[in-house]
């Protein structure tokens, strides 16, 4: 029963945050993703860079950014907690904002791609009919690349699930409240409990697999 309840509340609590730290990814991401596809204009490379940047990172340099920018001593800081009466480091807030840090490169890269896809006539032919660009891109070049972009949500959600190390600093690993199922492996071998260590790696493993496979099949297709 104690491994039971020591796996089941760690997956719960990594859902939770992983569904909402791609929600945020997926409208920032997009966003990102629709500025970049769209146009050129200085500094489109370094902003590139810098929304790609969390992938060859070391996780700690990046949970060292987010303390700076999320912490009790910064602007951002201070306002939530002036707003909500809690801070966000060492909380399920944090922990968000850290899966969210790791998901958005990957909704973003993805994104990018399926927008970049889309035939640039498209939206010259709502041009033409009077659609304004923002419009444009919401009615048109959106819904013909939302493959490619519910693929890059998805592996963004499986990547925001095995977060560790952001989260690890940002918001600690404290049990029932902050620790996730990626902390709650590295705790469990830690105090040698194997049998729920075993148990939230195979359940990790099996949605790393079914979320590739679901990417595979939301890909497009090549004609033979």
């Amino acid at each position: 029963m104690r491994d039971s309840a020591g796996v089941l509340g760690p997956l719960l609590l990594s859902f939770e945050v992983s569904v909402l730290a791609t929600l945020l990814a997926g409208v920032f991401g997009v966003a990102l993703a629709g500025l970049l596809a769209s146009r050129r204009f200085p500094g489109a490379e370094l902003l590139d860079a810098l929304l790609n940047a969390p992938l060859v990172l070391p996780p700690t340099v990046l949970g060292y950014y987010l303390l700076v920018l999320l912490g009790r001593d910064s602007e951002l800081g201070r306002f939530y907690e002036a707003w909500t009466g809690s801070t966000i480091v060492f909380t399920r807030t944090g922990a968000t904002c850290a899966a969210a840090l790791a998901a958005l490169p990957f909704v973003a890269r993805s994104a990018r791609a399926a927008l970049d896809s889309v035939e640039a006539r498209y939206a010259e032919a709502a041009a033409t009919l009077g659609a304004s660009p923002l419009r444009a891109f919401g009615r048109v070049r959106l819904p013909l690349a939302s493959r490619g972009i519910l693929a890059g949500l998805t592996l963004g959600f499986a990547r925001s699930l095995g977060d560790f190390g952001v989260t690890l600093m940002v918001a600690g690993n404290i049990p029932d409240r902050t620790q996730t199922a990626s902390l709650a492996i590295y705790d469990a071998i830690q105090a040698g409990r194997d049998a729920q260590a075993g148990g939230l790696a195979a359940v990790l493993t099996t949605i790393a697999v079914l979320t590739l496979y679901a990417i595979n099949k939301l890909s497009p297709r090549r004609a033979p």
